[in-house]
């Protein structure tokens, strides 16, 4: 399980070192896709694969399914972490994320995200009333 945020900040080549407590887990390989709210995501090998054959599922005559299933497998990219636990991040997935120097990587159960500082800042901003008064319909009995 993936918890925890963490301040962190890209290289001048585009390379994140992962946080320390998530490093072992992601040892032997991990998934880096375009997450919503123009974040990232980073999956383990299992997990990603749950996701891809539930999108591969859906139906191909469906175009907001062509669109998911297109989009999430060809922005996606296997990654091994360097002996110092970093990965480089590609030029379009910086774009996408609006990622360049301060970044925040958040833990999110079975997945972790990686957003540029600032835009988790707006983020959290935007949503914490929401949060703290526990109303969204879509939490049902978790609270």
């Amino acid at each position: 399980m993936f918890v925890g945020t963490h301040a962190h900040k890209l290289d001048d080549k585009g390379r994140l070192t992962l946080p320390a407590k998530f490093r072992e887990q992601l040892a032997g390989g991990m998934l880096v896709t375009l997450g919503q709210d123009r974040c990232l995501t980073i999956y383990s090998p299992e997990k990603f694969a749950e996701i891809a054959e539930r999108a591969a599922a859906a139906s191909k005559v469906d175009e907001k399914a062509r669109m998911f299933q297109r989009t999430l497998m060809s922005g996606t990219e296997e990654m091994v972490p360097d002996g110092q636990g970093r990965i480089t991040l590609s030029v379009e997935h910086r774009r996408y994320a609006g990622l360049s120097k301060a970044c925040t990587v958040i833990g999110n159960y079975d997945s972790i995200e990686v957003w540029d500082s600032q835009a988790w800042e707006n983020y959290q901003s935007q949503h914490e009333e929401s949060y703290s008064r526990g109303d969204n319909p879509a939490l049902g009995s978790i609270l």
